[in-house]
């Protein structure tokens, strides 16, 4: 009884199968198109949160920012070529892309666009901090519900399931060893770090790992996946 209560308590090691998920990482249903978009809707709102809060970018925006002084290319061009070196390194791990991927540029980027003018821009640190912690729950919640939908990951998250399939790492700890290795790389360049990046990166994984266990709880079959379409077994 214990070891079950755990076991449901703790977060996800792996992405779960579920109701919603997609036969194709081309083609969907409504019900799993409108997860997804939720899912990623919630992502971007959690990164507008994280910007409000002036506290610290995330750790891939501080590499993006080191890249840009060392090189002198701007932060844009930046992000672009770090995305694009990711994508690449996707190829050794045998991730694919689909819908969700070309989806998780748009629908996140719109989200982050619109909700980050609304946002209060608080002055205080407590509610800086809250909007901190609600962010990154937003993005933890957010991925659960987008990478369960089996439509393919974003460029970071694919490195994420990549390496977690490869590796047979829970996602949380794949998740956080690749941010806290890109916050040191980025700071080392150079890259801005607050506060709310050293938070970003320790707790982003176990974020994700809570994200993929609600999904699990609502909509879950019992069977787990290593990435979107590889099984194994959750421990």
């Amino acid at each position: 009884m214990v070891t079950t209560l755990r076991r449901w308590l703790a977060p996800a090691r792996s992405v779960p199968e579920t109701r919603w998920r997609a036969r194709s990482r081309w083609a969907a249903s409504p019900s799993t198109l409108l997860t997804l978009m939720v899912g990623l809707w919630l992502f971007g709102t959690g990164e507008a949160l994280l910007v409000d809060s002036q506290l610290g970018v995330s750790p891939w925006t501080v590499l993006a920012e080191g890249v840009d002084l060392q090189t002198g290319i701007g932060i844009g061009w930046a992000t672009f070529f770090i995305s694009l070196t990711v994508l690449v390194l996707w190829v050794p791990l045998r991730e694919r892309p689909g819908l969700g991927t070309l989806a998780n540029a748009v629908v996140i980027a719109l989200a982050l666009g619109l909700t980050a003018p609304v946002l209060p821009s608080p002055e205080t640190v407590g509610w800086q901090a809250l909007e901190v912690v609600a962010g990154i729950a937003l993005i933890g919640l957010g991925s659960g519900l987008y990478l369960t939908c089996g439509l393919g990951p974003g460029p970071r998250d694919g490195w994420m399931t990549g390496l977690h399939q490869r590796t047979g790492l829970p996602v949380a700890a794949v998740r956080v060893l690749i941010e806290v290795s890109v916050l040191l790389a980025g700071w080392v360049l150079g890259g801005t770090v607050g506060l709310g990046t050293v938070a970003f990166a320790l707790f982003i994984g176990p974020s994700v790992g809570y994200g993929l266990r609600l999904a699990d709880w609502v909509g879950g079959t019992g069977t787990a996946l290593t990435s979107a379409d590889a099984p194994a077994t959750e421990a």
